[in-house]
């Protein structure tokens, strides 16, 4: 059964000592980028090849950023487990209420955002360029668009390693407990 649970009542429980597994299932950078003490990471896209690491026995609460991919991830699991909830609101909801947050880096977005924010920057100004200055233009955003199927198709993102490797996306030294920490957006279509 699929249960959700607030905020308030995932703290309460954490209090008592009661043992309960929280399964972030953000992205990694989101992830680094502020949870809740206690989760475990286990981004979506990993969440059938790393069952194994959650146990049947004892309650799951899911979490995401605002709640829809571990909703999505409680219909993958709900043939396995008994005991599922998703957390209202997500991660979000748990630091608008002030609750505490580790967070290993400051406010970061994913890589997979600043990919998208990259390429959609990239295919406008071609599509610009090739309107107003010079019909060649066109293939910079013809090129992006093939980097992006590509990426899609293998799983390799050259775009992505590039600018995993930029200094804002360093990892910072410390790991910072408080509440109201920042957290990474969520990307598009994914909440």
């Amino acid at each position: 059964m699929i249960s959700s649970m607030t905020p308030e009542k995932l703290n309460e429980e954490t209090k008592s000592g009661r043992f309960l597994q929280m399964v972030d299932v953000r992205s990694a950078t989101e992830f680094a980028a502020g949870h809740i003490p206690g989760a475990v990471n286990i981004p979506m896209d990993q969440l059938e090849s790393r069952l194994g690491d959650i146990s049947a026995g004892s309650p799951v609460v899911l979490i995401c950023l605002a709640g829809q991919r571990a909703k999505i991830c409680a219909d993958i699991l709900k043939p396995r487990f008994e005991n599922l909830a998703v957390l209202e609101g997500g991660t979000r909801a748990w630091i608008e209420r002030g609750l505490p947050v580790v967070a290993a880096v400051r406010t970061r977005w994913s890589l997979e955002r600043q990919v998208r924010l990259g390429a959609g920057i990239l295919v406008l100004a071609g599509c610009a360029l090739a309107l107003f200055v010079n019909t060649a233009w066109i293939y910079l955003a013809a090129f992006i668009g093939a980097g992006l199927a590509f990426a899609g198709l293998t799983d390799i993102c050259p775009m992505g390693m590039l600018l995993g490797r930029m200094p804002w996306n360093a990892a910072r030294r410390g790991i910072a407990a408080h509440p109201g920490a920042a957290v990474s957006a969520c990307p598009a279509g994914r909440n």
